[in-house]
């Protein structure tokens, strides 16, 4: 049985005008990404990674072509909360408790207090923070703080989560532990994410497809189904098919002309 679609991107393209004329930052985008899937995007810096996230999130408008999320327009999908987005930096207020910070979105749209408490709580739990609501982002570390922003675009509930290269960051003990527990947190919900990273491992180790994108303008080199399972112990890096699948991404890179 297929797969709803729940991103959909049709001849896809970006083209920012600026000072020193015309940056094509995305070409002629195809791509569908089906519900409960884990799709990552990786390329070179400047490839429009983050770029093609932001049109899905509505924070830029595409020049050229049609992308629907939810079977909505971005716009309509923002306004229907139908994702949470998580940014580079965890971008936590430093005067509001961790609670705070997580409770409000949840402010924003109205929900009763009895309703964000409960759903703080839950979210809590599901980033393994449970205890740290009344803790002010100073007082956790780089990885905590990003679980709690992870945390705050979970409270509302929303289908699809877009990542930005939220571990990009951190040094790679933490962030095996936050692959490791992202994985997880995906089982448990179901969501749709839409990772960006420039780490190979990373994409490989969470990614149930790997979008492999090429130099400015930005342009879909190729699409890598994974084969491994969707339980995933740290060891699975030193299989041989994981090692495979690595060497197809590098190749990817590659083809499409390589990092700048």
């Amino acid at each position: 049985m297929s797969k709803k679609t729940i991103i959909k991107a049709e001849n896809l393209s970006l083209t920012f005008q600026t000072n020193d004329g015309p940056v094509h930052a995305l070409q002629d985008i195809n791509l569908e990404v089906g519900k409960g899937e884990f799709v990552s995007f990786i390329g070179p810096s400047g490839c429009g990674k983050t770029t093609f996230l932001r049109v899905m999130a509505d924070l830029e408008q595409p020049t050229a072509g049609h992308i629907t999320v939810n079977g909505m327009s971005p716009h309509e999908a923002r306004r229907s909360r139908a994702y949470g987005y998580v940014f580079q930096a965890a971008g936590l207020y430093p005067w509001r408790s961790i609670g705070g910070n997580i409770k409000l979105p949840l402010e924003i749209m109205g929900y009763s207090r009895a309703d964000q408490a409960e759903r703080v709580k839950r979210v809590l739990e599901l980033v393994d923070l449970a205890g740290f609501e009344k803790k002010f982002p100073w007082q956790l570390s780089g990885g905590m703080q990003q679980r709690a922003s992870i945390a705050r675009a979970l409270a509302f509930d929303a289908d699809i989560l877009l990542m930005d290269e939220p571990f990009g960051a951190l040094d790679e003990i933490v962030r095996d532990h936050l692959n490791e527990q992202l994985l997880h947190l995906w089982a448990s919900t179901q969501k749709t994410i839409c990772f960006v990273t420039h780490s190979i491992p990373e994409a490989v180790y969470l990614s149930t497809k790997i979008v492999v994108m090429s130099p400015r303008p930005g342009r879909i080199a190729d699409v890598i189904e994974s084969p491994l399972p969707r339980e995933r112990p740290l060891e699975i890096r030193d299989t041989p098919e994981f090692i495979e699948i690595a060497h197809r991404v590098r190749e990817g890179l590659r083809a499409g002309h390589g990092y700048d």
